[in-house]
């Protein structure tokens, strides 16, 4: 799209308000919203904002940041109130005063290690999201509550299912913006749901998991839910993911994980991905695994990975290789939880399967694993060279502040800034007292 393309859309749509859109180093969705009138101010990359208000970005004495609009990412919001008009959302990349991009935006990051990849020889990497969330009731304020909206399970239907109508109208709601959504159907715990939509190349799709978490929690509100990402929620019940299938294509556009000839029909360049990602899982936890809550799914006996491995066949691995081939051969990441930032995630996932590609001999590829992790005593899985992944967000930090692979890819600025703000995330839960301890210990 170009800009009188942007123009006319925001005359024929109505729009009354546009939202300059980006995503903070936590992956929390930020906006300057700009009337049409400034539409032109916008579209000539001069609209400011305060950087230094923004976590990770800048100090107080560097705080001018100016947002640079990608325009193919205009898109009007149906689910706003058009009362007054309505509001469409550009994703903007994020600049210093002196017009160069600012080595701190997640989206930037995630753009220099598709580059990276494209030096390589390697196209395109298509991402495709399998997000989950749980529907919590209102209370009468407004509030957020600990009701869940049913007690239905995996794939039930009305009357079990008592948020059917609200995850379709969530559906219907992505479709009216351009979305081609897959599935939608209810999740194994009670008032959990996953909505999936179409895969698409990396940058693309990382913005639209951003849009869809958007979606999905104003739409739920309108029919009385709070909808959370949070990755355990509910004691002894399922957590909520976002497995992360990757796929690698030529500028032909060949799968490149595809091999009719292997057994597997994996290609060697896809086993050395898979061995890539493998071998730096521990340091990849805390981008996609980031908060306190997200190791509190990461737990046996409700399918979240916990140990390094990979299966075609197997759900207990840490990466699955879905049935299909051809041009569907995929990995599937299944520890990923919607608490991650995408782009962070991604441009880490991605360099890590490129080291894989690039310096992983035939030799040495880890081998499948078939058997069910969970049911192997401690001894087996560790003489069989199998890592467990941190058990805590205190042990990733530790495990991430040794990566050199991470800091070359989020520049040093994401990186220093990253840790400090997760030591302080587990330093304040560090301090908490929790229900646990109240529970347990205050009759002792």
């Amino acid at each position: 799209m170009d800009k009188e393309e942007i123009k006319a859309l925001v005359k024929k749509e109505n729009i009354s308000y546009i939202r300059l859109q980006f995503t903070d180093m936590l992956g929390n969705i930020k906006a300057v919203e700009i009337p049409n009138a400034k539409l032109d101010d916008a579209l000539e990359n001069k609209v400011m904002f305060d950087g230094s208000s923004i976590e990770g970005f800048v100090r107080i004495k560097e705080a001018d940041m100016y947002l640079y609009p990608d325009l193919d990412t205009f898109l009007a919001l149906p689910f706003e109130d058009d009362k007054y008009g309505n509001v469409a959302r550009i994703i903007c990349d994020v600049y210093t005063p002196d017009g160069k991009p600012f080595k701190g935006d997640p989206r930037y990051i995630l753009k220099q290690e598709i580059k990276r990849m494209q030096k390589s020889g390697i196209f395109e990497f298509d991402v495709g999201f399998e997000p989950e969330f749980y529907l919590f009731r209102l209370d009468e304020s407004g509030e957020p509550s600990l009701k869940i909206s049913d007690k239905a399970s995996y794939f039930d239907l009305m009357p079990f299912d008592g948020c059917e109508v609200t995850r379709r109208d969530i559906a219907l709601t992505l479709e009216r913006m351009g979305f081609i959504v897959q599935t939608s159907h209810h999740e194994v715990g009670p008032g959990q749901n996953e909505i999936t939509f179409k895969y698409d190349d990396v940058l693309t799709s990382c913005d639209r998991v951003q849009t869809f978490k958007q979606v999905v929690q104003v739409v739920a509100r309108k029919h009385g839910y709070l909808a959370t990402f949070m990755p355990k929620p509910i004691e002894g019940q399922a957590g909520s993911g976002m497995h992360t299938n990757c796929s690698l294509f030529s500028k032909e556009g060949q799968n490149l994980f595809y091999d009719p000839d292997d057994k597997m029909q994996l290609s060697l360049l896809c086993k050395k991905w898979i061995s890539g990602i493998l071998r730096h899982c521990q340091e990849l936890a805390l981008l996609t695994n980031p908060s306190v809550n997200s190791y509190k799914r990461l737990v046996s006996g409700f399918e979240a990975p916990i140990y390094a491995c990979w299966s075609d066949a197997n759900r207990s691995a840490l990466i699955r290789i879905p049935a299909a081939r051809e041009q569907a051969t995929r990995t599937e990441l299944r520890n990923v939880d919607c608490f991650a930032n995408p782009y962070l995630a991604l441009a880490g996932i991605l360099e890590c399967g490129l080291q894989g590609i690039e310096t992983i001999n035939e030799k040495d590829i880890i081998p499948p694993v078939y058997d069910n992790i969970f049911s192997l005593a401690e001894e087996e899985i560790a003489s069989r060279g199998i890592e467990h992944l941190p058990e805590t967000l205190h042990e990733a930090i530790l495990i991430f502040k040794k990566s050199v692979i991470l800091k070359n890819v989020l520049g040093e600025h994401t990186y220093e800034k990253y840790i400090i703000a997760k030591e302080l995330e587990w330093k304040n839960y560090h301090m908490s007292i929790s229900s646990y301890e109240i529970k347990h210990d205050l009759g002792r």
